[in-house]
């Protein structure tokens, strides 16, 4: 069986300003292209037999100038829906509600087209990509590429490694990173963690 590779968008002007960005969707800077076109021959460098990504544009972006042109768009993949915290920054929370923590408390209510997710509803809607992931696994050859978001894709490692979804907790993510999940003793692991490709 192959690896899951999981790519974070390169960075954005909220990303870099801390603001949560679930349904926004906001292009990549240009340090962000740039970010996304270095990852190119990190992921050229494994047999690739299916990719995925998020509809969102800055991860369409990424995917293509790392040569996943080809990816399939999954809206699975689409990051934590912030709910009433959307475009706010954790110290912004913090002012009203000083001991908030995304992954132990969820977000606040927001409109009905983006009413936020628990950590427990983004889990169930990872564990769906990862049948996906493992059905194409099973289909062909090679590793499995997602193109995704930060927190979204580490509440998808939790799961992968039988973990609850909010100890996605565990594992930061920078933007424009490959991260990779194999298995030893047929049992899942880290292989690789926000790894950089070198300037």
């Amino acid at each position: 069986m192959g690896d899951l590779l999981l790519v974070r968008h390169g960075e954005t002007e909220w990303s870099l300003s801390g603001r949560h960005t679930g349904s926004t969707d906001i292009p990549l800077t240009e340090n962000g292209r740039e970010q996304a076109r270095r990852l190119a021959p990190l992921v050229a460098s494994h047999p690739i037999a299916a990719a995925f990504v998020s509809p969102m544009q800055r991860a369409r972006e990424t995917a293509r100038l790392a040569g996943l042109e080809g990816a399939r768009v999954d809206a699975d993949l689409r990051e934590w829906d912030y709910g009433g915290y959307e475009g706010i920054t954790t110290v912004e929370i913090h002012r009203t509600r000083p001991d908030w923590f995304l992954f132990d408390h969820g977000v606040a209510p927001g409109p009905p087209e983006h009413p936020g997710e628990s950590p427990e509803q983004v889990g169930a809607r990872a564990e769906r990509m990862l049948a996906k992931v493992d059905a194409a696994l099973a289909e062909a050859e090679g590793s499995v590429v997602l193109i995704s978001h930060g927190h979204f894709l580490r509440v998808l490692t939790a799961r992968r490694l039988g973990l609850r979804a909010s100890d996605g907790a565990l594992f930061q993510l920078a933007t424009g990173t490959v991260s990779r999940l194999s298995t030893e003793h047929r049992r899942h692991v880290v292989a690789g963690w926000n790894v950089r490709p070198p300037s």
